[in-house]
């Protein structure tokens, strides 16, 4: 290792690594394309979780923020379907009620609670890290609609399954969200969906066994989260991944990444101060965050001619194996997607002929007789608003086509199924079966909940998104 001394001179100083001494001064020892180029790596790496944590601190740790949910380790319904009021996730769904929670996991386990389910409804609840990685389920897919006891453990506890539950699930990291969808049938069904909300429980393994609770964790200093628009650019955005990874242990697949983000002051706990950086390497972090949005968007070309599907971007860690452009297409595209074991999001960005979609011109999409999505549970197409990837506001308040609406649905001649895009009213007739478009640009998620194999392996896809005259 290269090494100076702190007069410049060895006469019996003690020498120090030279990039400990630069850092001290605000430099590195890395060249600003090196820089640059770690930068762009661990932009790509941090961006979802950094946006997973805007996320939870509006929902878990800031009670003045409209979209707060209830604190830690409570389950919280929210007796409704998403509305365009909505903005604190891009891309919601708005065919199952959501329930949330938020897992700090520090000092000891948490154990959930589902009640039997009928088994014509669909529920899951989610179970997603701080990476944003989705390392396990419950619901009907997973574990059936039959109820149980699940317990959830951080990566430091060590306990044995207790008497009563079904099973141990393990996070690699501190805090998770665990995110519930329970199916809603129509309108007059809620009352319904709010009984199964009621039969979600959350305890403390301690509160479950009866016993005294272990000595609380250190009180968390939560740091500010950027707005969604600033993680887009602003150098604070290390300083917050390197307040997050405190809570995430290094898996063993990350050490040699660590230590590499770690010559331009990026690991846990590490203090990143843009204001200490020379001009020169200021500029190179910018260009490496500016870099990983250029790798995004040609990745973007990718999933709109479906070379990748969002199939491809939701998973374990061992599904994504470690592929961070993939996590943070997921996370920009529609955080929290799930697995596509789970649900399938065959999105429409461009029409047949490849042209962005936008709504100043009308489409089509027609699903032949006997062709539409194959799912166990359900299928729905959902409307978002570009570029904020959120509902649209219309004059009907329909933000959705989806199988519990087929009885409303007008066939065609031949018995399938022509769904109208378009910004206006295709007309009294046809208006059972339009799905209203902003002005301006869209994309349209369809979404296959509990897919069957023809969906998964490809035999089946969804038909092209035609623009007519």
């Amino acid at each position: 290792m290269t090494t100076i001394t702190r007069r410049g001179f060895v006469g019996g100083i003690a020498l120090i690594p030279a990039f400990r001494l630069r850092a001290a001064y605000g430099q590195t020892s890395v060249t600003p394309a090196e820089a640059r180029a770690i930068a762009k790596e661990a932009y790509i790496y941090g961006f979802p979780m950094v946006d997973n944590y805007r996320i939870q601190h509006a929902y878990f740790v800031d009670a003045n923020n409209p979209e707060y949910k209830g604190p830690w380790n409570q389950i919280v319904n929210i007796p409704r379907v998403y509305t365009p009021a909505d903005t604190a996730i891009q891309t919601p769904n708005s065919d199952t009620p959501y329930s949330f929670i938020g897992l700090d996991l520090r000092a000891e386990p948490v154990v959930l609670t589902v009640p039997t389910i009928e088994k014509d409804r669909y529920f899951s609840v989610q179970l997603i890290d701080a990476y944003t990685f989705n390392f396990d389920y419950i619901g009907s897919r997973a574990t059936g609609n039959d109820g149980g006891t699940f317990l959830i453990a951080g990566p430091g506890w060590k306990g044995e399954t207790p008497k009563g539950v079904k099973k141990v699930i393990r996070s690699e990291t501190e805090f998770v969200l665990g995110g519930y969808r329970t199916q809603l049938f129509n309108p007059e069904d809620l009352d319904n969906v709010k009984k199964v909300q009621a039969g979600y429980k959350a305890e403390p393994l301690s509160a479950f066994l009866g016993q005294p609770a272990p000595t609380a964790p250190p009180a968390v200093d939560f740091i500010q989260p950027l707005t969604s628009d600033e993680e887009k650019t602003s150098l604070k955005f290390f300083n917050i991944l390197n307040f997050i990874l405190q809570y995430c242990p290094t898996d063993p697949s990350e050490t040699e990444l660590m230590a590499r983000f770690a010559k331009i002051g990026v690991g846990a706990g590490k203090a990143f101060d843009a204001s200490t950086l020379s001009s020169e390497m200021k500029t190179a972090i910018e260009q490496g965050i500016a870099d990983a949005w250029v790798d995004l968007e040609n990745l973007r070309k990718r999933i709109d001619s479906k070379e990748v599907t969002s199939g491809d971007l939701f998973g374990t860690r061992e599904y994504l194996k470690n592929n961070y452009l993939y996590r943070m297409a997921a996370a920009v595209l529609g955080i929290y997607g799930n697995s596509k074991q789970e649900a399938m999001y065959p999105v429409y960005a461009i029409d047949s002929d490849g042209r962005k979609l936008d709504g100043s011109h009308q489409y089509t999409v027609q699903f032949a007789p006997g062709q539409l999505p194959p799912v166990n549970a359900f299928w729905s197409l959902t409307m978002y608003d570009l570029p904020a990837s959120l509902l649209v506001a219309n004059p009907i308040n329909r933000y959705l086509l989806n199988s519990p609406m087929l009885p409303q649905f007008v066939k065609d001649a031949d018995g399938g199924l022509t769904f109208y895009i378009q910004n206006e009213s295709p007309g009294k007739d046809k208006e059972p079966n339009w799905l209203p478009a902003p002005k301006g640009a869209f994309v349209i998620a369809m979404r296959l909940y509990w897919p069957k194999d023809e969906a998964l392996d490809g035999k089946w896809t969804a038909p092209p998104m035609k623009r007519t005259a």
